[in-house]
């Protein structure tokens, strides 16, 4: 006989509604899908929480954190991956895309230097089963660094490898079309003296120039011939937008501004925004609200990017602000929507013959508990 777990007395979220109801697990798969209270004995009570499925996490940068713990202070990359994973887990996040970035624009970062650890200590502690996440990998391609492409192409045959975004971080490029604001932001951020920002800023100006068009087209050419899919980065303008559309961009990763998002979203590319955003009640960079967008009915997907215990938290309140999400329409955002901009069809919903990844948890004074998590049907948290 098939082993079978049944979850009832629920408030089940599917992807079109709500309801007080009961679903059994087997084989891995959401076998049923029902109303009411389950009387076969050994149902487990789920007392009336939320039974939502398991959240579908895009861009996080959460492992660098473990990684480096401390300025100056390299974690072993084993242990840095499986704390990692303790935390995404305990976000109700089931699948979660490791973000690797290539090209640092930071003068004093290690994140170049940290690639091979990273991609290394991912894939052996989910190859031995010792990740409670399902872990895949998102390459950040920073187009203006002289090494991107070489390095790109080192890693993106990785089984792991499932996305790809292009992103230009040098002065007077999306994020930073004011040179005054990137000054101000990277002095602040990485202490760097006026001589050295006024170096740094040549150095970047100069490697924008000469490479990120060009890596740009062969990267999103490179990811079409092998089926990934791609995402753009601080689109600000109408231009930029209808250039990561024609490029066949499914995502468009953190638009800048209301023109970008809009856009975007009616030209197919789902808009993507932080959910830190939502929890904080604003952008911390001053850009476009992601309630505003929600507002506007253009925002598609939340990602937590550096704080994990915030996607479920800001779908929930997502589904209170003034706009036209309900809980299950919120819920998407952070489950259904980034599971198919992924190209993953086999989860993101509580339905029939899916997998069964999902996530029991509470509010308690508005603040989201999350009391049990199931990956495949199988209790990992």
């Amino acid at each position: 006989m098939p082993v079978e777990t049944i979850l009832s007395n629920a408030r089940v979220v599917t992807a079109n509604e709500v309801f007080d109801g009961s679903v059994v697990l087997r084989d891995g798969k959401v076998f049923d899908v029902q109303p009411g209270v389950s009387k076969v004995p050994g149902a487990e009570d789920m007392q009336g929480s939320y039974l939502l499925p398991g959240l579908v996490e895009l861009h996080t940068d959460n492992l660098e954190k473990h990684m480096s713990p401390r300025p100056g202070v390299d974690w072993p990359s084993a242990s840095a991956v499986l704390s990692h994973d303790a935390q995404i887990i305990a976000a109700g996040i089931t699948t979660v895309f490791d973000a690797l970035s290539i090209g640092d624009i930071n003068p004093r970062g290690k994140r170049m230097q940290q690639l091979p650890q990273m991609l290394a200590a991912i894939t052996q502690a989910q190859s031995q089963g010792n990740t409670r996440a399902e872990h895949r990998l998102h390459l950040r391609c920073e187009v203006c660094h002289p090494d991107v492409l070489s390095v790109f192409r080192d890693l993106v045959e990785d089984p792991l490898v499932q996305l790809v975004s292009v992103m230009d971080h040098s002065p007077g490029q999306r994020q930073f079309a004011k040179e005054a604001k990137y000054r101000e932001y990277y002095m602040g951020k990485y202490h760097l003296s006026v001589a050295e920002m006024d170096a740094f800023i040549e150095e970047q100006i100069a490697n924008s120039k000469q490479y990120s068009d060009r890596h740009r087209q062969q990267i999103v050419q490179e990811c079409h011939l092998r089926g990934l899919s791609i995402a753009s980065h601080d689109d600000a303008t109408l231009a930029h937008v209808q250039e990561s559309a024609s490029l066949g961009m499914a995502i468009a990763e953190f638009p800048t501004t209301l023109e970008a998002a809009k856009a975007s979203h009616s030209l197919g590319l789902s808009v993507l925004m932080g959910a830190p955003n939502i929890v904080r009640g604003g952008s911390h960079s001053g850009n476009i609200a992601a309630a505003e967008l929600a507002r506007l009915g253009v925002l598609d997907i939340l990602s937590s990017d550096y704080y994990p215990a915030s996607l479920l938290q800001a779908a929930l309140q997502l589904a209170d602000l003034d706009n036209d999400y309900d809980l299950a329409k919120a819920i998407a955002t952070v489950s259904l929507n980034p599971a198919r901009a992924a190209g993953l069809d086999d989860r993101g919903e509580i339905r029939t013959g899916l997998r069964a990844d999902l996530v029991q948890a509470r509010l308690h004074d508005k603040q989201v508990v999350v009391q049990q998590v199931w990956r495949q049907a199988k209790r990992v948290y």
